[in-house]
Formats: C-alpha cells, structure tokens, sequence
C-alpha cells in the first residue's frame, strides 16, 4: 500500500513558498515627481521635489541650454538622444540634471524622475522593461556613473538602452554624469590577460557611443568662478565687503575652483550673515 506523501509535499510547497521572494509591490507615480528605485524590491520611493533653482547655477548656461532642450523634446514625445554629463568634479553635472528636470516637469504633468545607483548597473534592462508598461515619461538618472564592475555593467546598461528585441522604450531618457568622457575605471584586472583587458575597455568605451547627446564640464576659471559667486550673492541678498577676496581665499584653501566650490563658499558665508538658503 503505497503512503500517503501529502503532508511532505505540502511542507516542501511552504518552505519554497517562504524562500521566493516576495512579489514586487504596486507602482504608483502619484505620489511625487521623483523616486529612487530599489532593485532588490522593485520598488519605487518618493522623494520631495528638488528645491534648487535652474537659475541658481552659474557658469554653466551653455550646459543648461542644451540639456534642456533635449529633455522639452523627450517631454513632449519628439525624438531625443541619451545624455552624458562629464566633467571635473562639483562643477554642477548632478544639480544640472535634477534642477532642468524640475523645470521641464512644471509644464509636463506625466514626467517623472527615477535615481537609479551606479552599483546598480545591472539591474537597468528589468527597470526599463517595467517603465516601458507605463504611460508616464521616465527620466532615468545615475549618478556618477563608472565601470568599476567591468564589462558585465557595461553589457546590461548597453542592453538597457538598445532594449533587445523589444527596441528600447520611447518613453525613457537615460542621463548619466561621470568624472570620465568613456566611463571607464581607472585600472583594469591585469591578471585576466591583456586580451581580455582590452576586450574589457572596448566593451566600456563602446557604451559612450550609446548617449547621443554628450555635455563636457571644463574646470572653472577664475572669472567664472567669481562671476557665481558674485550672482549667489546677490541673489539671496549676501552683502560683505571683500567678496571676491574672500571667496579667492576660500578656493584656495580648498585647492579648486568649480560651482560646489562657489556654492559651499555662499553656505558658508550665509552661515556667518544668520540667512537661510534653499539648500
């Protein structure tokens, strides 16, 4: 007489039931205009509109033209390429992206913007397969963006934005911001061979050609930097005399110049003034 194996089926149907993960929660993009993704969970969480004035970046107005150009056209369905920001460190990439968003987003009810983190590379292709459903326009920002991991992120974000078979969805940008034209890591794993070492390089090098639209960031020159902070100043109403000497020194003591330089210098000064800032 054969045994009854219910009861043990059963308990190996629980015990995989307890190991798979749970299912992704619902997505809702009616809660705020930007999110951050998780990919272990699939899930999408609001954050509070990002309170920096597109005007309140100076020194960039070339970027700024040009990068906002490209998102009104995504914005109102026209054709529009990638864009990749490089360029020196704290010269604006980041707040650039965010603050043109919040711009472009005022006249444009369904665009939303997702942060996605640059060691989540990987998980792009599943993001845009979810967003491609989705009748909203998706602006979809990594920050900081290297290969360090190698050719495996490179591969899944060119598989990101080509999409397969599918095509990639019409209605995602991808923004990227990198310290490097090519986004390649400072050093590649020589122990694997100097074929596969260049393979990996031309693996990385070859997902730049991806993003239509590339925005260079040159270090910032001394009249520049003046000339930001000077309309930082005037701006929230930061009255000292000596500005400019005093905000030379501040660079020099930080041994650079650049837009958070000149930001950072404003806080600062601020600070000392009792006055509040946005930021």
């Amino acid at each position: 007489m054969e045994s009854d194996h219910t009861p043990l089926l059963t308990r190996i149907a629980e015990a995989l039931e307890r190991l798979a993960p749970p299912p992704a929660p619902p997505v809702n993009f009616d809660d705020a205009r930007l999110y951050r993704h998780d990919p272990a969970s699939g899930a999408f969480h609001a954050a509070p509109d990002y309170p920096l004035e597109l005007a309140s970046l100076v020194g960039v107005e070339r970027q700024k033209d040009r990068f906002v150009q490209n998102l009104r056209r995504f914005a109102a369905g026209l054709p529009a390429n990638h864009a990749l920001l490089w360029g020196v460190r704290g010269a604006g990439k980041s707040s650039l992206a965010k603050a043109a968003f919040m711009t472009v987003a005022a006249g444009a009810l369904d665009l939303r913007l997702v942060e996605v983190d640059r060691d989540e590379v990987t998980a792009l292709p599943a993001l845009f397969d979810v967003l491609r459903l989705r009748a909203e326009r998706f602006l979809v920002l990594c920050d900081d963006l290297s290969f360090e991991e190698g050719a495996a992120a490179a591969k899944a974000l060119k598989s990101a934005l080509e999409g397969g078979v599918s095509g990639p969805p019409a209605n995602v940008l991808f923004v990227a911001t990198s310290n490097r034209r090519h986004l390649m890591p400072r050093g590649h794993d020589e122990d694997r061979g100097l074929i596969a070492t260049a393979e990996d390089a031309e693996e990385e090098v070859s997902v730049s050609d991806r993003f239509g639209l590339w925005i260079g960031f040159p270090p910032m020159d001394q009249p520049t930097y003046l000339a930001a902070v000077r309309a930082y100043a005037v701006r929230f109403g930061l009255e000292v005399q000596e500005l400019d000497r005093r905000a030379l020194q501040w660079s020099q003591l930080r041994g650079a110049r650049s837009g958070r330089v000149a930001w950072q210098f404003i806080r600062d000064l601020a600070g000392e003034l009792g006055k509040s800032l946005p930021l």
